[in-house]
């Protein structure tokens, strides 16, 4: 037993600070109506690693982050400028899925041509959180504390925003947003694949959205959902020698039925107390 918890606390670790910085962004996802976001953050960064690769790097060279990493803040920059105003009539959530077709497109054209390197970018895309070690959890666990930071500062702007506020230079502040966004995501994905993190990402504010408006009782349910869902995940993983991702995934699926349920009955209740 002493076995297996040396062997998982890592991944569990990493599955902690996950949901401790994506279950906060994924209020603001959820309530800016911008839900798919990440998944086309993602997308860009993985263009712009497809791209790194070409030019000769290794897809685990730190080079290759910056590559990535640059290439998700011109996405940003096209989100937080085309930000989308009450009298315009095509949505945001239309340019973030053109944005994710385009770059998704461009990543497959890039990768054609990337001999010998697409095994690699897969595995990459893919994640594998029961792998990571020690160094990566300490780096991905510093830069999240100092985008935490970072949020916490200028929390009242980007709450305003996300709240449908109007306030002075918001281009500007959206743009900070998503460049935050974009340096979580693009380590986040390499951890731990896409669909694990657009899972952790929404479904814990989803999920807290079905009990309470409160942005701080959002968290802390949030919060708690995640750091479960971690390590039922994962112990589930390793005991049916399951892909860890994908297990984690449809254990936020159930937990989140399992909620609604939660949900559906107090609400009957409430009715029938009327």
């Amino acid at each position: 037993m002493t076995d297996i918890l040396q062997f998982l606390y890592l991944p569990f670790l990493a599955g902690l600070i996950l949901t401790g910085i994506h279950a906060y962004l994924g209020v603001h996802v959820v309530e800016r109506g911008v839900i798919f976001v990440d998944l086309s953050l993602a997308q860009i960064a993985a263009l712009g690693t497809t791209i790194a690769v070409l030019r000769g790097l290794d897809p685990h060279n730190p080079l290759t982050y910056w590559w990535s990493l640059g290439f998700t803040i011109v996405g940003a920059a096209i989100f937080a400028m085309t930000r989308v105003h009450r009298e315009t009539r095509i949505p945001q959530e239309a340019i973030i899925g053109i944005v994710y077709a385009v770059s998704a497109a461009a990543a497959i054209l890039a990768m054609s041509k990337a001999t010998g390197e697409t095994e690699h970018l897969k595995d990459m895309l893919v994640g594998n959180i029961l792998s990571v070690s020690s160094r990566t959890v300490m780096t991905t666990a510093l830069l999240y504390a100092g985008v935490g930071a970072f949020h916490f500062i200028f929390r009242r702007k980007f709450l305003a925003i996300s709240m449908g506020q109007e306030i002075p230079n918001v281009k500007l502040w959206d743009f900070l947003f998503y460049t935050s966004f974009g340096f979580v995501v693009t380590s986040s994905v390499a951890i731990a694949g896409v669909l694990l993190v657009f899972s952790y990402l929404i479904v814990p504010s989803v999920g807290s959205m079905l009990f309470t408006q409160s942005i701080g009782k959002r968290l802390a349910i949030g919060w708690t959902m995640g750091a479960l869902v971690s390590a039922l995940g994962i112990l589930i993983s390793f005991w049916r020698d399951l892909p860890t991702g994908a297990t984690i995934v449809c254990t936020f699926g159930i937990v989140l039925a399992l909620m609604a349920v939660v949900w559906a009955l107090t609400k009957r209740k409430e009715l029938a107390a009327v």
